[in-house]
């Protein structure tokens, strides 16, 4: 062990070189842009073609595609399940085995929504099994994030978390890209008829390849130290674990984290799910136009994230969250007026301008929530916070979003929505503690002291 590694090693410091840690990086990364390619997959489709081939009795084509999205939120109420149970077998097992696991499940519901036949065929079946296998795909990346996101963390320096755990996040819009790009190109390549009947199912099925992928590359890497040292104390039952455990000794942390991804979550999806809506039925955008500009927004928004990582590692946490809390307020009511225009680079540069807000927001999450748990329940926590918080946030966005517009024919209440949910996540980010450049190993210790006090003061 070299001098530099045995001091890091003595300051309560993952001793991993930098080497190492991109190998950590990039299998956790190679999975999330897997699951997130399936699941936005299914986003565009609900706008694009399931509101036709699974919901065709619709009045509108607004009603169509708010049944979609009504499916579409089934995944949201999923995740927050697979979160409670991933996160409690990877306390006690480890991170590597749950997301071994999620990247299975998630590859083989998306492949089999490819072959689904449509309601023209089997008439209710078609959206029945569309739900049940929208579930299981839920459920999976319900589980995916946070073991994604704390196999980079307990790995990474305290100095530069921010930085390295900020990575699986940009693999969101990164898997967001490769499914946008997809649909283009079938898009654009068939006819309109081609795509509705057949062309879709092509994006479906490709998962099979990259889920192999993912699965391998997830082989190559092991748990961080500190999480087996921790798991050694649960087997041996000396401390407890999961989510009674983190409810009853962490119930603020959970709120907490819930109301940091409560405006985030919702300014994402209304960005670059609603966006597609907005632009098809109120500008009407072409299909091929909408997902190119997207695919651009995609791609400067992947490349983002990792450096306002880095930047809440040298400035705090705080600072950046609250800037993307209050910035992301302003943006419904200047993005729609910008798309009303039809200018293709002033369209681009409102979906942008909602990434950036959004990427101030979202790259702080994993070192933010790691942070505020010990490795014994850490997995729990963060996917308590981060997954519990989309049945509300997220899935519940688009759907509010369609109806306000469908209601008063205006952005002008989509805006105020955004501008509520982020006035909530302000509110959090204020009573939020800063944890810039803290130890994990040293929130291990300042939970046992805790579970010392309350054994003493049992015995009193």
């Amino acid at each position: 062990m070299s001098t530099e590694n045995a001091a890091a090693t003595r300051a309560g410091e993952p001793d991993v070189k930098t080497s190492g840690l991109k190998k950590v990086v990039a299998a956790s990364m190679a999975g999330t842009v897997v699951e997130w390619y399936e699941f936005f997959l299914y986003a565009s489709a609900a706008t694009l073609v399931f509101g036709k081939a699974f919901f065709p009795n619709s009045q509108t084509e607004l009603d169509g595609i708010l049944a979609a999205f009504l499916t579409y939120a089934v995944g949201f109420v999923a995740r927050p399940i697979g979160g409670i149970v991933f996160g409690h077998f990877g306390d006690k097992f480890g991170r590597k085995q749950l997301l071994q696991l999620s990247i299975i499940l998630v590859g083989v519901s998306t492949f089999l929504m490819g072959c689904l036949p449509t309601f023209a065929q089997i008439g209710y079946w078609a959206p029945a099994l569309l739900v049940f296998l929208r579930f299981a795909q839920g459920f999976a990346v319900g589980g995916e994030w946070g073991g994604a996101v704390l196999l980079v963390a307990e790995h990474s320096p305290s100095k530069s978390r921010g930085f390295w755990a900020s990575w699986p996040q940009s693999a969101v819009p990164l898997g967001n890209l490769f499914a946008t790009a997809v649909l283009f190109i079938l898009s654009s390549v068939l006819s309109s008829a081609d795509f509705l009947s057949w062309g879709w199912r092509v994006a479906f099925w490709l998962s099979a390849v990259i889920v192999l992928i993912g699965y391998y590359i997830r082989t190559k890497v092991s748990d961080a130290p500190i999480f087996l040292e921790a798991r050694k104390e649960v087997e041996a039952g000396h401390k407890g674990y999961g989510v009674a455990e983190v409810f009853r000794r962490y119930p603020r942390g959970v709120f907490t984290a819930m109301g940091l991804r409560f405006a985030e979550n919702i300014l994402y999806y209304l960005v670059v799910t609603f966006s597609i809506t907005y632009l098809k039925t109120v500008v009407h955008a072409d299909t091929a136009r909408i997902l190119l500009l997207l695919l651009v927004a995609h791609f400067i928004h992947f490349s983002v994230v990792p450096m306002v990582g880095r930047l809440s590692d040298r400035v705090g946490r705080k600072p950046v969250y609250m800037a993307g809390a209050v910035l992301g307020a302003t943006w419904g009511f200047f993005a729609f007026p910008m798309m009303d225009t039809g200018n293709d680079l002033i369209i681009l540069a409102a979906v942008i301008i909602g990434l950036l807000f959004h990427a101030l927001m979202y790259a702080g999450q994993p070192a933010i929530m790691a942070e505020m748990f010990p490795t014994r329940m850490r997995y729990s926590g963060v996917s308590l916070g981060y997954q519990v918080t989309s049945i509300v946030a997220g899935s519940l966005a688009p759907i509010i979003a369609v109806a306000l517009l469908g209601q008063y024919k205006s952005s002008v209440p989509v805006a105020i929505y955004l501008l509520i949910a982020c006035a909530i996540t302000a509110v959090a980010v204020f009573f939020l503690k800063e944890t810039r450049g803290v130890s994990l190993h040293d929130v291990d210790a300042a939970d046992a002291q805790g579970t010392a006090d309350l054994l003493a003061a049992g015995k009193r």
